[in-house]
């Protein structure tokens, strides 16, 4: 399936909504479209993250991911946080996840950022493996922790 991907920008809203609220729901949280929208807008206006979206040949939506940008203290250097990743149940197993991962670490690259890190579900195996599959490294160095505010 030939496909494109491309920095999502307001006008993409209504193709990108309905992808995080998948993503959303993937994850065991309630539908909120009107929700998403308020997040994604806001992400937007405030050029506080980067979203890469896939399209089909139609226009229609793939999948998605979503990076943050972060420093590193120690190495002092930028890097990127990729939060979201998420390609609709129609579209997986076409190479649209692998194509979003490589399109990210292009974008990141070219921003001059020195890595790229993500965590996952120690159950996910098959995303484990596509992260592996392009060479991305388990930590095991360090324990992630969060403290719910």
């Amino acid at each position: 399936m030939p496909f494109e991907i491309r920095r999502a920008a307001f006008h993409d809203l209504d193709a990108l909504v309905p992808l995080f609220d998948g993503y959303r729901r993937f994850y065991g949280k309630p539908s909120d479209e009107a929700g998403a929208r308020d997040f994604l807008t806001t992400r937007l206006r405030l050029n506080e993250s980067m979203i890469l979206l896939a399209r089909d040949e139609h226009g229609a939506a793939l999948g998605f991911t979503q990076l943050y940008p972060l420093f590193s203290s120690v190495r002092m250097v930028r890097t990127w946080l990729l939060n979201d990743l998420f390609v609709a149940a129609g579209a997986r197993r076409q190479g649209v996840a692998k194509a979003l991962l490589e399109a990210a670490a292009t974008q990141a690259r070219n921003l001059g950022a020195a890595s790229l890190s993500l965590s996952t579900a120690l159950d996910n195996a098959p995303a484990q493996a596509l992260y592996e599959s392009l060479g991305w490294q388990r930590d095991r160095q360090f324990c992630s922790y969060d403290l719910t505010l």
